[in-house]
């Protein structure tokens, strides 16, 4: 069916990216275990009236691990031995952190708490096999790895992760409106009698659209950035979730020129203003200005 035209052909890695993939995918798994350990710690805390995460920013900082540790190994110890355990800039919260240290903790919660903290050096040791034999998979494709990097908010781990989905080799795809299809970022088709209408993105790759959408955080984060601009001008139209999306659009986009013309990104440059841009940037302004209670005219200046 598939010699005849009848079956639809999909786009397969090479098998050198699909290990990749498993690694990639296996390494945020872990990290969301780590997460869910933390947050399972978090909650026997509370359980036992212990309130560490009100006094300190990360309860699994340097300080935080050190008292979790003391409280663990022993039945009974002194909250005020154990908050002497915070250093460098907890030293002045010891008070505090005494205070929240007073609770209930029982043998069950002790257990509880050594079990989570093993299994997260467990996880963060099988982390760093897992970055290294990431490392050693993109050996051949170091120069696809770097430019992805020269893309604002995309960092050696977001590198990774987009070309363990994609792949390297563009060949596959026409544009980049077909990369940003196959990938399920871009625009819904919501067409009736002729008309179109706003419609989310279609269910797809997942883990793609994750790995955009942290790239795309991040991006939107950095000065003088073409991302950050296109984000904060979506957002006051059209929200936040829907000016991300936009940006996982934008950036997949710029992925696909990047890996397709074998350069590194480029800042686009800022270009002038339509009379009609103008004219539809100065009416949203003056509706900004009128829904604080002002009344304002426009008048253009000579």
């Amino acid at each position: 069916m598939t010699r005849y035209g009848q079956v639809r052909p999909s786009y397969v890695p090479p098998r050198a990216i699909l290990e990749l993939r498993d690694l990639t995918r296996y390494r945020s798994k872990l990290l969301s275990a780590g997460s869910s350990e933390r947050n399972r710690i978090q909650k026997v805390l509370e359980d036992a009236n212990i309130k560490l995460g009100s006094v300190l920013s990360d309860v699994f900082g340097v300080s935080g691990q050190k008292m979790l540790q003391a409280l663990v190994k022993q039945d009974s110890v002194a909250t005020a031995k154990v908050a002497q355990l915070a250093q460098w800039s907890l030293k002045p919260k010891i008070e505090a952190i005494q205070q929240a240290l007073e609770g209930k903790l029982t043998d069950h919660h002790r257990f509880l708490i050594d079990v989570s903290m093993r299994h997260m050096r467990f996880i963060e040791e099988q982390l760093i096999r897992l970055d290294e034999e990431i490392q050693r998979r993109l050996q051949p494709y170091q120069e696809e790895y770097a430019l992805l990097q020269t893309i604002p908010g995309i960092k050696e781990t977001g590198a990774a992760r987009i070309l363990s989905e994609i792949g390297a080799d563009m060949s596959p795809f026409a544009d980049g409106d077909h990369l940003s299809s196959w990938g399920s970022v871009c625009p819904g088709n919501n067409e009736s009698a002729g008309k179109k209408f706003q419609s989310k993105i279609r269910k797809g790759n997942v883990h793609l659209l994750s790995a955009l959408t942290e790239c795309a955080w991040a991006a939107t984060k950095k000065k003088d950035c073409h991302f950050r601009n296109k984000y904060y001008r979506l957002k006051s139209r059209r929200g936040s979730q829907r000016a991300i999306v936009a940006i996982d659009h934008a950036m997949l986009k710029c992925v696909y020129v990047v890996l397709s013309q074998r350069k590194p990104y480029e800042e686009p440059k800022p270009t002038s203003l339509t009379e009609a841009q103008k004219q539809r940037k100065a009416s949203s302004l003056c509706r900004q200005i009128r829904a604080l209670g002002y009344d304002v005219k426009i008048q253009k200046t000579a």
